[in-house]
């Protein structure tokens, strides 16, 4: 039987549910989305969510954070970049905020100071000002905010 059109009852999915939340933090968006591919109806999708939320799987409190944390950890993400993608998930003002403190202001530093001065060496680019281009450009799609990288542009390029 194809998975699209199986069936499930609500203990069912919650079950399956859980495990897809247990696996990683999910934010309500990913969820809901998960069980309308499952077939879910939206009477159904609401309890299983608040069944969720009751039983501590579903936090979307948590789940900024983790995102925040992992995003800026592992690929380097700045602030903008990790409050458009929260933004894109539907998480609120006030969490994205709170997610954003995980963020130690001096290892945020560090970590700019790092990337830039890593890619400032990778790129074998001879004119002055494509190569600031390029290192700018690389930074901001990153999510670093223009004011510390046109800083860090004018210490590392003079």
């Amino acid at each position: 039987m194809n998975q699209k059109t199986k069936g499930y009852t609500i203990q069912e999915a919650t079950k399956k549910i859980e495990s897809y939340c247990a696996y990683q933090d999910r934010c309500h968006k990913e969820v809901v989305s998960k069980l309308k591919d499952m077939g879910m109806i939206p009477l159904a999708i609401d309890t299983i969510i608040a069944q969720l939320i009751e039983d501590r799987f579903l936090n979307e409190e948590r789940f900024a954070k983790s995102f925040a944390r992992g995003k800026f950890k592992i690929k380097k993400w700045g602030k903008n970049r990790i409050v458009r993608e929260l933004k894109f998930r539907d998480i609120s003002k006030y969490n994205i905020t709170t997610a954003l403190k995980e963020i130690e202001p001096e290892v945020y530093l560090t970590t700019l100071d790092n990337l830039a001065k890593k890619r400032f060496d990778q790129i074998t680019e001879t004119n002055t000002q494509k190569r600031k281009k390029k290192l700018s450009d690389y930074l901001l799609y990153r999510g670093w905010e223009s004011h510390l990288v046109y800083e860090k542009l004018k210490e590392l390029i003079p």
